[in-house]
């Protein structure tokens, strides 16, 4: 059994890990950065420990002092949250190897699956439904142009080590193909250090959907149902909602199914999640799946009652899943907004600086999962989420009423954020009626452009 967890992490995810230990009676240690010195997790934390300065390769990247952070406070385990070190294989293993539980799977599923070369032919062997695309990994221009005139244009092309959008270019004709190749490998080699590609025919207009899995080492795997994560900026994420309005019972059954076989197919253990993508016909094609806990997990624990967290730490600790797929319900209409400190009329610009007034709202079906607090100073070296408002109701209708007045509650000042902009998102008429899909926010933004030169 886990007696002692360090958190390697920060944030409103560090928060909600050790709210998460505290209920469980697990000890907990924070880490931090000299900027996050003052920080809500250092607070809540039984301990903090500082692992480095203020770049995120000096402290939340640094495996060697927080490693040593680990073995110095006694810790038993380790859970990386999201982000940083959360799929990293070398990380995991190095855990493995100081025999320090690592709350998620093991090393080599990691690396597996962080490949997404490696994901595809899994999935493929397994029956899972896959987007055309390239067999092998891709490291010249040559052999792309081949692969993506054998898939067919338009094409996309992303690193194999890739992740959180870097490392994509869309090419729609063979005239484009070799600028966007050596524009993608470049960034992936400044992201990820590595320039191995692959080629997908581009989906176009698709869903963004994803299941929750869960599974233990006893080869136990059921899936939480899906969320709808297509509303999203350059592949990242603005509003999420389970369920979606675009699944069908059938479908829903369909997709959970093929995602609990991705799942085994990979012999995956602790919570993950499957990401597919969904054209209009109900066609769909396994993207990729992501080791690690999802900054959208609240409006899956909203709708089941199951929290996530916690069933992590169990599966870590070796205990057997304690729900089988018929115990899992979804009840109800959740919806999350992520508030970011940037301002949507400069480009989405950050903007760090110190919050002179805070108020969140409270009720029934509010929930802020966040770690900032009025004085708090937010610092231009990390991600720019400062919470994420969820809000969780009988029916999506009284769900996004629900979001509308708890957005409108929410201040922050000292600094631009994006809550007005989500207001106007959650009150767009494509998106009370369901109807969008990726390209939402493209098409959101060209709305709102028109609409002002109307005005003038």
């Amino acid at each position: 059994m886990i007696r002692k967890l360090l958190i390697a992490n920060r944030g409103e995810i560090a928060v909600r890990i050790i709210r998460a230990c505290r209920e469980m009676g697990i000890e907990t240690v924070a880490i931090y950065s000299t900027a996050d010195k003052e920080a809500l997790h250092t607070q809540l934390a039984d301990e903090a420990i500082c692992v480095g300065e203020t770049k995120a390769s000096d402290s939340y990247l640094n495996m060697e002092s927080i490693l040593s952070a680990t073995i110095a406070s006694g810790a038993d385990a380790i859970h990386p949250g999201f982000g940083f070190l959360s799929e990293n294989s070398r990380f995991a293993s190095l855990c493995e190897k100081c025999n320090i539980t690592f709350v998620g799977p093991g090393s080599e599923i990691i690396q597996n699956l962080g490949n997404k070369s490696v994901a595809r032919r899994t999935m493929v062997a397994a029956g899972v439904p896959v987007i055309p695309g390239s067999q092998e990994e891709i490291t010249d221009v040559k052999r792309g142009l081949e692969v993506a005139s054998e898939v067919g244009y338009p094409v996309i092309i992303k690193a194999a080590l890739g992740g959180g959008g870097k490392g994509m270019r869309v090419a729609y004709s063979e005239s484009e193909f070799e600028n966007a190749f050596l524009t993608a490998k470049k960034e992936s080699e400044m992201a990820f250090d590595d320039g191995t590609m692959y080629i997908e025919h581009y989906v176009e207009h698709p869903r963004h959907i994803e299941f929750q899995i869960l599974a233990d080492r006893f080869g136990n795997v059921i899936h939480l149902g899906e969320r709808d994560c297509s509303i999203q900026r350059n592949h990242q994420k603005m509003i999420e909602e389970s369920p979606s309005v675009a699944l069908s019972e059938e479908l829903r059954q369909k997709m959970g199914e093929a995602a609990v076989k991705a799942a085994k197919a990979a012999h995956y253990e602790n919570a993950g999640t499957i990401e597919f993508l969904l054209e209009p016909d109900g066609s769909f094609y396994f993207m990729e799946m992501n080791t690690r806990i999802q900054v959208e997990h609240p409006v899956t624990e909203s709708v089941t009652g199951i929290d996530l967290v916690k069933e992590q730490i169990r599966i870590a600790q070796g205990e057997p899943l304690r729900y089988s797929q018929e115990d899992v319900q979804l009840r109800g209409h959740a919806i999350e907004c992520r508030i970011n400190a940037e301002n949507p009329e400069a480009n989405f610009r950050p903007c760090p600086g110190r919050i002179t007034e805070l108020y969140f709202p409270g009720g029934n079906g509010v929930r802020i999962d966040s770690a900032i607090y009025t004085g708090y100073e937010v610092t231009p070296y990390y991600d720019s989420m400062l919470a994420k408002l969820i809000v969780h109701a009988d029916t999506r209708e009284e769900a996004l009423r629900k979001m509308r007045s708890a957005l409108g509650e929410v201040i922050i000042e000292g600094i631009d954020t994006n809550i007005d902009y989500q207001y106007e998102i959650i009150n767009d008429e494509n998106f009370v009626t369901g109807q969008f899909n990726v390209d939402f926010i493209e098409q959101f933004q060209q709305r709102r452009k028109k609409d002002f030169v109307t005005a003038v």
